[in-house]
């Protein structure tokens, strides 16, 4: 079965996501480990590991990922960058190490201007640096590269640039893909025909290969194919609209995923029930 759930907050504590992502009805849970905004982050304490290992056993032990902070750049090329970067994601794996968390996605960086190529060589390099400096208390650990929208001098927008930092790291097994729907259709990706998520899928699968999807990001898109801009709308909303995502939740290969919405939400986490209300309604019109 498809696991959908959503990004949920864990303000008050890292266990109180739970209690969110069961009020709205989820299977599955995303969430940030620590402040997103802030380099350094407090150490856990015994008893935040134990609460959240109790909540998600209360929570049926649905599938959970961490997502790195965005001030994290891999692909930097200033040393004072790359070395907070550095430490600032091997904390992150050794904190899910810790919580019991078997994926954090991350997206490769941005080159700055020194080139796609310089980018994906400085990704893969600092990678292997961070796992192996995570070692084994994070050896449960798998690192998702996000499929980005391309936005200035990101790096990922092409599922080959994805290809390039697996293939130049010496630790391959460890690395696998986030592919957000909103990214990569605000890359050039479509996905709202048969034949366009074909087309798609079969081009994921040649480069990167379809086995190294760990988790999907469900998102549509407030711009147009190509766009290179990054905007979340609901599901059904944007200019994806509601038969790419009955391409992708019906999609066979993936039934066994999870997939999270990172779409816009109030207090009340209403957009969260309307949207999973919506994808399920898409599964249940095809009958799976």
């Amino acid at each position: 079965m498809v696991y959908l759930g959503a990004h949920e907050s864990v303000a008050g504590g890292l266990h109180l996501a739970f209690e969110r992502i069961v009020r709205v009805g989820g299977e599955a849970l995303q969430i940030f480990t620590r402040n997103q905004r802030q380099w350094r982050a407090a150490p856990l304490t015994e008893e935040e590991v134990t609460l959240f290992r109790e909540a998600w056993d209360a929570a049926g032990g649905m599938p959970v990922a961490s997502h790195a902070s965005y001030l994290v750049n891999l692909a930097a090329g200033k040393k004072e960058t790359a070395v907070k970067s550095v430490a600032a994601f091997t904390d992150e794996l050794l904190r899910c190490g810790r919580l019991g968390i078997g994926q954090v996605v991350i997206h490769p960086g941005s080159h700055g201007g020194d080139g796609v190529e310089a980018g994906l060589e400085r990704v893969a390099r600092h990678l292997d640096e961070v796992l192996e400096r995570a070692g084994d208390p994070a050896a449960g650990v798998t690192v998702l590269l996000e499929t980005t929208a391309g936005q200035g001098t990101g790096l990922g927008h092409r599922f080959q640039e994805l290809a390039t930092i697996i293939g130049l790291s010496r630790y391959p097994d460890r690395l696998g893909i986030c592919v957000d729907t909103c990214h990569i259709f605000a890359a050039g990706y479509d996905i709202r025909t048969s034949e366009a998520y074909t087309r798609t899928f079969d081009e994921l699968d040649r480069t990167v290969g379809l086995e190294r999807i760990g988790l999907f990001h469900l998102n549509d898109s407030k711009k147009e194919l190509g766009s290179r801009v990054d905007r979340h709308e609901h599901i059904g909303q944007g200019c994806i609209g509601l038969e790419g995502f009955r391409h992708l939740l019906t999609d066979p290969r993936f039934g066994d995923h999870a997939m999270t919405l990172e779409t816009p939400k109030g207090k009340e986490l209403q957009e969260d029930r309307d949207n999973l209300r919506v994808l399920r309604s898409l599964l249940n019109d095809s009958g799976s």
